[in-house]
């Protein structure tokens, strides 16, 4: 059973009372992408992931410089938006960087607030409060900087009832595979570079209020080649959680080195995404074409009985339905998870998912960070990187 590792000598419960209540947080309202050819992109996470069209906004709505295509499954909305112009910033973040998340909206009850709060705190505006209106009632934007060129994005939507935003349209599609079951946005993952992480980590805690209340380091999380360091920070619902990476000092290059250098700079890694029943969700995954890291070895699995503990007479998964999907498991002393991570999605070896079911655990599975970073560095190894 792999332990956490608390910042702090009292529970999980009195770490979330710690962090500061100045910026509530209701949830993820959406991740927006900027990527290359959004009716693609979308027509991608529909058919592998099973996500279903919900809105969408470009020249026949008005918008005359990008279109964006949004897809729902559950409470997550993913947002794919692509320049229609040479001379653009969308544009340009996809030269650089490939497709990768640009915005991670946060649902708050007051966007000005929310700005207000966070710049006199320090963080850089990236757009000031804004009152978008239409039929429907109106919306309340602002936002700010984080790492690299990501922003957080506040959201107001109370006097709202659209179906997304006003400047979007109902999007009726003909073809809408079945949703796969993914629920929530369990927490998304930053890559930063060296000696950056505990910059961030104060950032959070500074400008958001967050806490961090797991550390890992790098005699936690290494293998025979490579080592990483990672931070959890949350606010105090615990409905946000973003850990934050940097590389350690290893024989040959980390998968955050990797990251780093073909995504141009630090910016989101992953997102992981929770299901109700993994089995289920991966085994139709797999149907689809999308591809997951490769399962570790025989000994893996033979020993879940001993990591689990006395979690195991809860475990309702088979071992050997979870071991035929890869599955990965780990326990903490609240109960266990399951989790398993899909190869980078995208030719560039940067962004990837995580699907990840709870079983009362609030950890991240740190039990299986050798046998996950092991499977990463066989990818690496292929694509000549490691």
């Amino acid at each position: 059973m792999s332990k956490i590792v608390k910042n702090v000598e009292y529970g999980l419960e009195k770490i979330f009372e710690d962090a500061q209540d100045f910026l509530p947080l209701l949830g993820t309202d959406y991740v927006e992408f900027y990527v290359g050819n959004a009716k693609q992109a979308a027509h991608f996470y529909k058919t592998a992931f099973g996500f279903q069209s919900l809105a969408y906004a470009g020249l026949e709505t008005g918008v005359k410089d990008r279109a964006s295509y949004v897809l729902k499954q559950g409470k997550i909305r993913l947002v794919l938006t692509t320049a229609l112009i040479s001379d653009s910033a969308i544009g340009e973040h996809v030269k650089k960087h490939g497709d990768g998340v640009k915005v991670i909206a946060l649902w708050v009850d007051d966007a000005r607030k929310a700005w207000e709060e966070t710049t006199s705190r320090g963080a850089k505006s990236y757009m000031e409060p804004t009152v978008e209106k239409d039929a429907h009632g109106e919306v309340v934007r602002s936002g700010i900087y984080t790492y690299g060129e990501t922003v957080h994005m506040f959201v107001e939507r109370k006097n709202y009832t659209g179906t997304f935003l006003p400047g979007y349209q109902s999007w009726e599609s003909d073809y809408n595979p079945t949703p796969v079951g993914l629920k929530f946005i369990d927490h998304m993952v930053g890559n930063v570079g060296w000696g950056e992480m505990d910059t961030w980590v104060k950032w959070y805690e500074d400008v958001m209020g967050f806490v961090n209340f797991l550390s890992f380091d790098d005699k936690t999380i290494h293998t025979e080649y490579s080592a990483l360091m990672s931070k959890v920070m949350s606010n105090g619902n615990g409905r946000i959680k973003f850990p934050i990476n940097e590389p350690a000092k290893g024989n040959k290059r980390s998968q955050i080195e990797e990251y780093i250098d073909f995504y141009e700079g630090p910016g989101a890694q992953h997102i992981a995404v929770a299901t109700d029943n993994i089995i289920e969700t991966v085994a139709q995954l797999k149907a689809r074409g999308v591809e997951f890291l490769s399962a570790p070895p025989q000994a893996y699995y033979d020993e879940i009985p001993e990591r689990l503990g006395e979690h195991m007479e809860m475990m309702k998964e088979p071992i050997p339905e979870i071991q035929k999907l890869g599955i990965l498991v780990d326990a903490d002393e609240e109960g266990y998870l399951l989790q398993i991570f899909t190869k980078p999605i995208e030719d560039r070896p940067t962004l990837f998912f995580e699907i990840i079911q709870r079983m009362g655990a609030r950890g991240f599975g740190a039990g299986n960070f050798k046998a996950l970073f092991e499977s990463i560095e066989r990818e690496q190894e292929k694509r000549g990187t490691l």
